[in-house]
């Protein structure tokens, strides 16, 4: 492995570290490698029930359930990501909204949803992503790069690469899932 790419595992590491734990039972974590053959995927609806259970046992605090996301992922760069997050439904209701338009707005444009695969999918630095076709001018992907990052959807590092953070990962899967039809 080379200075760039120690430098770079590094930085991700230490983000990882850095990365407020707890609150409404979120967590995210990354390994590299690969973890061996892929569990079975059970049927029905196990992953709710079990948060019901949950919601259950909290008492009072929880009678109006709740959502869940989680996700195991493995890239084609041979990360894997593990990620659960569970809000309560009146804590969401009660919260104010606005402040979460910045990271819906980061993803509704065809470029930056790109810029979001290409990085996932192992094209990180600037360079590579400006020499892409179809994204524009230099100044208009750094534009784009910029706006990701604002809202949390990307990372730069002090190399000009960029990465989507560990805990983001599967969110952005998750928003991508929701718009398609089941």
């Amino acid at each position: 492995m080379g200075l760039e790419e120690r430098v770079t595992d590094l930085e991700r590491r230490l983000a990882e570290l850095e990365r407020p734990e707890g609150g409404s039972g979120e967590g995210a974590s990354s390994e590299q490698g690969d973890a061996g053959p892929e569990p079975p995927v059970r049927e029905g609806f196990w992953a709710l029930e079990g948060f019901k259970e949950q919601l259950a046992q909290a008492g009072s605090g929880a009678r109006e359930g709740g959502v869940l996301f989680t996700g195991a992922v493995g890239l084609p760069t041979g990360e894997r990501y593990e990620w659960q997050y569970g809000e309560l439904t009146d804590r969401l209701i009660q919260a104010d909204w606005s402040d979460r338009a910045d990271a819906f707005a980061a993803l509704g444009h065809p470029v930056r949803l790109r810029l979001l695969r290409e990085i996932l999918t192992g094209r990180r630095t600037a360079a590579e992503l400006t020499d892409l076709d179809g994204l524009g001018t230099t100044g208009q992907t750094y534009h784009h790069l910029r706006q990701l990052t604002a809202a949390g959807w990307l990372h730069s590092t002090a190399r000009g690469r960029y990465e989507v953070p560990p805990s983001r990962v599967v969110p952005l899967l998750v928003a991508l899932t929701l718009t398609t039809t089941p």
